[in-house]
């Protein structure tokens, strides 16, 4: 905990140490916020030449409300760095991560922007599929792919299909055998380096449900099944090293290993791997704590770290893969709350806590409950000359833990029917909404230039029971 910089008698005291005091409660973070965000004249936050008090009226609350110029901005500019930094190498393909947010206009976007589609379950690919995206630009991911999924993938001519365990090598041979086809494929490889932001461990990490070990082994037995089946094509090798990755430190131990494993498939298998997909996990700003890499210093860092290595191992430099997701989707949206109770609750002494309860919670953003995720928040709706306090802003659910934003210097007076945003919210919100307590998910909507459109319409109640059938 840390005093208020003002003295004992002023604030609540519940700020933890990362918490800068705001000089002015009412400004907005630089990076925390869409590139069309900003205050207008009436002081409400205006995203794509909306207000938020807009929003609210038209389309309700809770809203993910998506800056669509800055998510296809995102977009070309990871597409643009990675071609660049690698158009001296062998060339590199950005594909954008569908689990942190897909819808059929998301999907659209994306296909018009040159990117390619990474999917992870059947559901992900129907809607890419219906969107039109082009099957030889998706990647199809998982760890436990159904027989559907994978017929589903190989009739519409998927590009790749990313094998993630021995057993799942006979079930696309089989399955492409059937069709009379050939499957192209990918080995997902397991390194052995977990990457948490700008820390990496090399070691213990080979217990996870994803991959095929390389220091067991059953990597190197995979590629060799591989090239022995009737119907399956080698076309590279994927590693994943994590999430939220703010530098290329992880990269340049995993891509070794991976590297290490290419070269002696060549040398004793006598095969030369030509692609190699890196994942991707780059990390984005969600408070003050973080400080992510630009897409340009990220793809030369491991152009850099690739090109150095190949080297070092008589390798030609593979075609490179990535996959941003988080950092596409991730900043370009924010989620429009209203508040309902505000509650002073004294914790001993001079302490005391200002919950600030909102109509949506847990079933909207899960991460701060299921990963300790810290956010940011403003009060959108109006400027307040009140001095901040800090305040935990919590849902409507029926759990204690049921909390959005556990720390943050909101006005002094803010109030029921008062807007609060919570920047970066694009990715894995949505994608993990649930109904918990029956609660309706909220609508995704796109602003931009002065208009809002629907992506995603909200659920009703009528959408619950319609389920029901009991």
């Amino acid at each position: 905990m840390r005093a208020h910089e003002a003295g004992a008698l002023h604030g609540n005291d519940a700020a933890p140490t990362w918490l800068p005091y705001p000089t002015d409660v009412n400004a907005l973070i630089p990076g925390l916020w869409s590139r069309t965000t900003a205050r207008g004249a009436d002081g409400a936050l205006e995203v794509g030449g909306v207000s938020v008090t807009r929003i609210a009226e038209e389309v309700g609350t809770p809203a993910f409300v998506l800056d669509e110029d800055d998510f296809r901005t995102r977009a070309r500019s990871f597409r643009d760095a990675f071609a660049e930094a690698f158009r001296p190498l062998s060339g590199a393909q950005v594909y954008y991560a569908g689990k942190a947010f897909l819808c059929g206009a998301v999907a659209r976007w994306v296909a018009e922007d040159g990117l390619g589609l990474d999917v992870c379950t059947g559901g992900e690919l129907a809607i890419a599929l219906r969107a039109g995206f082009p099957a030889e630009r998706i990647a199809l991911h998982g760890n436990n792919k159904s027989r559907a999924e994978v017929t589903r993938a190989l009739e519409n001519g998927v590009g790749r299909i990313v094998i993630d365990s021995l057993d799942e090598i006979g079930l696309v041979d089989a399955l492409a055998g059937e069709l009379g086809l050939r499957a192209a494929v990918m080995l997902r490889v397991t390194t052995g380096v977990e990457a948490h932001t700008h820390e990496f461990i090399a070691t213990a990490h080979e217990d996870q449900k994803f991959g095929l070990s390389i220091t067991g082994g059953a990597a190197f037995e995979a590629v060799r099944r591989v090239l022995e089946a009737d119907h399956l094509d080698l076309v590279g090798l994927h590693s994943h090293i994590g999430s939220q990755i703010f530098d290329t430190g992880g990269f340049e131990v995993a891509a070794r290993r991976v590297l290490d494993l290419v070269a002696r498939v060549r040398d004793e298998l006598d095969h030369p791997i030509t692609q190699l997909d890196l994942g991707g996990g780059f990390g984005v700003m969600y408070n003050t704590q973080h400080t992510p890499a630009t897409p340009e210093a990220l793809a030369t860092g491991i152009a850099s770290i690739v090109e150095k290595q190949c080297h070092e191992l008589d390798l030609e430099v593979p075609h490179l893969s990535f996959e941003p997701g988080r950092a596409i989707a991730g900043p370009s949206t924010q989620t429009l709350y209203s508040v309902g109770t505000v509650k002073d609750v004294r914790l001993g002494g001079p302490h005391h806590r200002v919950y600030v309860s909102v109509d949506g919670g847990m079933s909207d953003n899960v991460r701060t409950a299921l990963y300790d995720a810290d956010y940011s928040c403003l009060l959108s709706s109006r400027v307040s000359g009140e001095m901040p306090e800090v305040v935990r802003v919590v849902g409507k659910h029926c759990e204690s833990g049921d909390i959005v934003v556990k720390d943050e210097y909101l006005p002094g007076d803010v109030h029921r029917g008062d807007l609060v945003s919570v920047p970066v919210t694009g990715a894995y919100c949505y994608s993990l909404a649930s109904n918990y307590n029956h609660v309706p998910r909220p609508p995704v909507v796109a602003v931009k230039d002065g208009e809002i459109r629907t992506l995603v319409r909200r659920e009703t109640e009528e959408d619950l029971l319609g389920l029901d059938v009991g």
